[in-house]
């Protein structure tokens, strides 16, 4: 892009903001404003736009809340079964354990697993490095209170994030309400197990202990059971009248075994047996075990107009991951940072508030180490199975440290009660160090088999610096008691995963520059968030699959366009007994490669493919979901939700389109009494036989990751 061009396409602007407007001509003056309701329900608070408690309805761009009733219904075995059906998010466990997949308008396509280019944090924590992976098995997915999705480029809580951020945030010290003991059982060997206690001082101060223990067999498939075991102690404590200090220990051990993808006549055999066999990979013992010890302390100190925020925070993971081709093996990783927040609220405007601060944050990943399978079948040089994740010849020693600088600021202004600004900026520096030492011998994707030749291990060293800024600017206007507009520019910047690196030293970072317009209702019965999108992404890193490899490479640009809608509506009178409410969410994506040449190997000799005009694969054009909660007097509750994934491209020569699903069923039914609670929660109810993730890779091979057949599980719980 020439720097004479403008960063926004304005024509595609103008029509998005007319096409927003118009229909709200009719709200605009004070009479029309009277003829609606005016009774509003309480809208929920959050802190992920904007690190500001603010009402979601007051946010000037696209946020998401999964609060604790949607979280009381679920399973929860991964945070997958409450971001299902929020507009704009993907999200799928192709494991069926604590692992998922997740897109947000685009962002995380390029990963072969798990969470990339997507800020995650749990209680203001970033668990995503800093090359953008994010691995789940330390999140107890049982002490959520609540769940904040932010979408798009430019979150101040984000660094090196073009997806958004993702906030988990547990459940309070000081909240006595939420001790409890729940117990669960269900199909295919599923259990878990959780407790929470907590205790209280006349002082104010307070102690919570939880402990969780998730199971299941998922014996449909091969290879595919998980066990998560964890336990976490919360402190609060009240230094003076004016502070509170929050601090946190929890340790995990998880273990996944993952069941691997399937071809095509697996997956036609699964579609009609409802099971899985095997798979269609040579390398039959795929793992994910982990340790992790957590540290979490944050002091607030409320100085008057001043607030200070200080954070510091460690975490140690070790794991044993076999995957294709090789085993690694982490004897730990050390992650220390920290976030010094300061708040100012004044009166530039009106009630403003400013808020910035500096991070800073280092991983350590010293002796990881990668190994042969020391159990194989062989056919010649290639190798057909594995028959254990039994460690062979040290291919690979590695030290990797990864590095964060960063600050931020942005300024809250309210000028009069109906009009809100928000402008603010990142601006990270990241830093990826690597040495390797290699051995003669390698994984050789090509071949499908080791390969020795001699002389061509050794050392080698990797070090690249990435400067990141991410700017943004938001405004939302009140049209009446019930209706908000709002509309934001922002930009963010994406830095390459340090193995993406290791297949093309070359990638840049992306950048990624979007506009957004929309309008928030809130009112006593009814609740809508509508917006459209443009997204302009700069050097996006896509991941081209041949014979099992991962290359990475950048494209020139890449154009996205979306509509999301996201509402609900009671529609019981309050004369009739109980509450009946019905949802409706809905995602457009039109996603198009606007400049980008694939390069693809064919017998190791590149030839390059344009792939200029064509749709990025794997995201639908059309999601939607619909949803139904009922709560009785009585106790009695259900809540019904159907999901639709539309079809896809397979790849990124759109050669070939993956039908998607219709109406993927889940359905809860419950009653409470009293501190007493029992529910019944099935997933896929009609028991359909789909994929959850289709794909092609540039030879023509095609693999599938089924979805879970139904299963039910029963849960109890009593608080006390």
């Amino acid at each position: 892009m020439s720097l004479c061009q403008p960063p926004f396409p304005t024509k595609k602007i103008a029509i998005l903001i007319s096409a927003m407007i118009a229909p709200l001509s009719v709200f605009a003056d004070e009479d029309s404003a009277s003829k609606v309701t005016t009774e509003i329900i309480p809208d929920t608070i959050t802190v992920t736009a904007t690190r500001a408690e603010r009402s979601s309805a007051e946010v000037p761009e696209s946020i998401a809340i999964v609060d604790q009733a949607r979280l009381e219904q679920e399973n929860m075995t991964n945070i997958a079964n409450a971001l299902k059906g929020t507009p704009g998010v993907l999200i799928e466990s192709t494991s069926g354990g604590y692992s998922s997949r997740m897109i947000v308008r685009g962002a995380g396509l390029k990963a072969q697993y798990g969470i990339r280019e997507i800020m995650v944090l749990r209680d203001g924590v970033p668990i995503t490095d800093p090359d953008s992976f994010t691995r789940m098995d330390f999140i107890d997915t049982q002490d959520i209170e609540q769940i904040e999705v932010s979408k798009g480029p430019g979150n101040i809580y984000a660094p090196g994030s073009t997806g958004g951020a993702i906030h988990i945030i547990s459940k309070s010290v000081f909240d006595d309400r939420r001790d409890q003991i729940k117990l669960g059982t269900g199909e295919f060997g599923q259990s878990n197990l959780h407790l929470r206690k907590s205790f209280m001082s006349e002082e104010g101060n307070a102690l919570a202990i939880t402990a969780s223990h998730r199971k299941a067999d998922n014996d449909w498939r091969e290879h595919n059971d998980f066990e998560s075991n964890q336990f976490s102690i919360k402190g609060g404590f009240l230094p003076s009248d004016n502070s509170e200090l929050e601090t946190e220990f929890s340790y995990t051990k998880a273990q996944l075994n993952l069941p691997g993808s399937m071809n095509e006549s697996q997956f036609e055999e699964y579609k009609r047996t409802g099971k899985q066999t095997d798979n269609s990979d040579a390398f039959k013992n795929s793992a994910r075990n982990s340790e992790i010890f957590f540290f979490n302390s944050r002091l607030n100190v409320d100085l008057g107009a001043i607030t200070l925020k200080p954070r510091v925070y460690y975490n140690h993971w070790s794991h044993f991951h076999p995957v294709t081709g090789i085993i690694n093996d982490t004897p730990g990783v050390d992650i220390w940072g920290t976030d010094l927040e300061l708040a100012y609220a004044h009166n530039l405007l009106g009630k403003d508030n400013l808020v910035g601060g500096i991070t800073y944050r280092q991983d350590r990943n010293i002796g990881a180490q990668k190994y042969a399978y020391a159990d194989i079948v062989t056919a010649g040089p290639t190798l057909v199975s594995t028959l254990s994740d039994r460690k062979g010849e040290l291919l690979e020693e590695q030290n990797e440290i990864n590095t964060v600088y960063g600050f931020f600021l942005q300024e809250n202004l309210r000028p009069n009660d109906r009009l809100l600004i928000d402008a603010g900026f990142r601006f990270d520096h990241i830093k990826v160090e690597q040495e390797t030492w290699n051995s003669d011998t390698s994984y050789n994707y090509g071949m499908g088999g080791y390969l020795t030749i001699p002389g061509s291990g050794g050392n080698s060293e990797m070090q690249h610096s990435f400067d990141l800024f991410s700017p943004r600017v938001g405004v939302s206007y009140k049209l009446n008691n019930n209706l908000t507009l709002f509309g934001n520019l922002a930009q963010g910047e994406q830095v390459p995963f340090a193995s993406e690196l290791e297949s093309n030293s070359d990638l840049k970072n992306s950048t990624s520059r979007s506009f957004e317009v929309g309008l928030k209702g809130r009112a006593s019965r009814w609740q809508f968030d509508l917006n459209a999108y443009i997204s302009e992404v700069e050097d996006e890193i896509i991941n081209v699959r041949t014979n099992g490899e991962s290359i990475y490479q950048n494209a020139g640009s890449t154009d996205k366009k979306g509509i999301e809608f996201s509402g609900a509506l009671n529609v019981l009178e309050k004369q009739l007994p109980g509450e009946l409410s019905l949802g409706f969410n809905y995602a457009y994506s039109d996603y198009t490669y606007n400049d980008f040449s694939e390069i693809v190997y064919s017998m190791g000799v590149p030839d390059n493919f344009d792939r200029s005009g064509n749709q990025l694969p794997f995201v639908p054009k059309h999601y939607y979901s619909i949803n139904a909660n009922y709560t009785h007097p009585s106790g009695i509750k259900a809540r019904l939700q159907a999901d639709s994934w539309g079809e896809y491209y397979l790849d990124n020569a759109n050669s070939e389109k993956y039908g998607g699903y219709d109406f993927v069923t889940s359905v809860n039914i419950g009653y409470t009494k009293g501190p007493h609670d029992i529910s019944l929660n099935i997933q896929n109810l009609f028991d359909k036989r789909y994929a959850v993730e289709a794909l092609k890779d540039t030879s023509g091979e095609k693999t599938f990751s089924p979805g879970a057949p139904r299963s039910a599980m029963l849960s109890y719980r009593y608080q006390f």
